[in-house]
């Protein structure tokens, strides 16, 4: 038995779960493999495969086993299939987690490279909340006139937000805020 071949085998219990795999995804997945070059599926499989009349998870365990024993070609199509259909489900599969994604050449690179880069997974709206903070504190310190409370009270927070920060910015922090209580 193939890598791939190997690998559907432990995620077929993953993908046999009722709700994993929709309708949709799975005529999705099956039309992939009847358009690829060479073909997969023929078009009787495809339709087969296809059919409204069978219930999906029926449809899908005779597709996975129909995949294992056509190729390891055909198991390694059907995964890039679900990783261009559903990426979410792509990476929930149990083989992604147990660190063995191999194939002939040994680790499969293009994963780790992709998975390398992924540096913040927090969002778009985690990013717009630091940076509005940031921008609220220098808007307070650069336009508040000096004889105003507000930058009195923007004084405050800037030292009281040093705790939070490391030896060497403390010490600047700390030595900013003396530098402007002396020009007061």
């Amino acid at each position: 038995m193939s890598d791939y071949c190997r690998r559907l085998d432990k995620d077929k219990e993953f993908l046999l779960t009722e709700g994993t795999l929709s309708e949709k995804l799975v005529d999705r997945i099956v039309l992939h493999l009847f358009r690829i070059y060479p073909q997969i599926l023929n078009n009787t499989e495809a339709e087969m495969f296809r059919s409204l009349n069978t219930p999906v998870c029926i449809r899908i365990s005779e597709l996975l086993v129909h995949l294992q024993n056509k190729n390891n070609k055909a198991c390694k199509e059907f995964y890039n299939a679900l990783e261009i259909n559903d990426p979410r489900i792509y990476e929930k599969l149990p083989s992604k987690h147990l660190g063995k994604t191999t194939d002939s050449l040994g680790i499969n690179m293009d994963i780790y490279h992709r998975q390398k880069y992924i540096l913040n997974n927090r969002g778009p709206a985690f990013f717009l909340a630091c940076f509005s903070v940031a921008a609220g504190l220098a808007f307070l310190l650069y336009y508040c006139k000096e004889d105003t409370k507000i930058e009195s009270a923007a004084k405050k927070i800037v030292g009281f937000s040093y705790l939070g920060f490391g030896r060497r910015a403390r010490r600047y922090l700390l030595a900013y805020l003396e530098d402007q209580s002396k020009r007061n």
